[in-house]
């Protein structure tokens, strides 16, 4: 028996690949650590004009030497690792030196703008150019 899915139908051409990327990310689930995303607007002059968007990871206690973050095939992803840098006597422990890899799909032609950690949280921002609009008129060739 066939598996159905959303994009086998036959109107739908190309889109395997975002098939795979959909059940890839389902996989990829974990909570930890908790993340924002949030339109802004950004612009190089000061104006503030271009729409973007803002991924926020709450990452406290971690340095930027502990998080590296990478892009490869329009996947964005965030790996945070952090070691006890000294040996300490803890009477208790609740907050855990603990290690996270987060991931992010996002659509071609974004592009990442940059990435700032402050007070505890990380902010990737990243743009979408408006692409352009174009009418291609195919020819159709006669054979007899």
């Amino acid at each position: 028996m066939n598996r159905m899915t959303p994009f086998s139908s036959p109107l739908l051409l190309g889109f395997d690949g975002v098939e795979r990327m959909l059940e890839r990310m389902g996989k990829a689930s974990d909570g930890y650590p908790p993340f924002n995303i949030e339109r802004i607007r950004v612009g190089g002059d000061g104006s503030g004009v271009e729409p973007a968007i803002r991924i926020t990871l709450a990452v406290a206690g971690f340095q930027p030497d502990d998080l590296e973050i990478t892009t490869e095939d329009n996947q964005l992803t965030i790996r945070g690792s952090q070691s006890d840098r000294e040996e300490r006597d803890f009477l208790h422990r609740g907050i855990a030196a603990r290690q996270f890899q987060k991931s992010f799909l996002f659509a071609d032609g974004m592009r990442i703008l940059g990435a700032q950690l402050k007070n505890g949280l990380l902010m990737i921002d990243l743009v979408k150019p408006e692409p352009e609009r174009v009418v291609k008129k195919i020819e159709i060739t006669v054979e007899d």
